[in-house]
């Protein structure tokens, strides 16, 4: 959900509860909105709380997070994905990147705080032995 479109229906929430309990309806509806913001902050301290068991920029499977992945993702359903905090690729923190033990990577953009592009980059094949002398 947008948060334009998130805060203007709190907003109506509140005055509708204006409308109809005056200052005690304020009041509750303050108190719901309170409560959603709170479960918001829960939701993100747990994800963090989870990826932080994890060594950073490491994923099980780079393939199956490039097939999970969807232009417009925010960045905390990015790592809620892969239970892991990316490692960033730059200094302006819109590039990050997970690796599997294969050595295939996920490198992933982001824009405005939503996913723009992302690209999974596999392993050359093994270089040949030379040949015995």
């Amino acid at each position: 959900m947008s948060p334009w479109l998130g805060w203007a229906l709190a907003a109506l929430f509140a005055a509708l509860a204006w409308q109809g309990y005056g200052w005690r309806g304020l009041l509750f509806a303050l108190t719901g909105i309170v409560f959603w913001l709170l479960l918001q902050f829960s939701r993100s301290v747990r994800v963090m709380k989870n990826a932080s068991q994890a060594p950073v920029g490491h994923v099980g499977s780079a393939v199956m997070l490039n097939a999970q992945l969807r232009p417009g993702m925010t960045l905390l359903k990015v790592v809620t994905l892969t239970k892991s905090l990316g490692r960033k690729l730059d200094d302006s923190g819109e590039a990050w990147a997970w690796e599997d033990a294969g050595g295939s990577r996920v490198e992933l953009h982001f824009g405005g705080g939503k996913l723009t592009r992302f690209t999974l980059v596999r392993p050359g094949p093994p270089e040949p032995p030379p040949p015995a002398a």
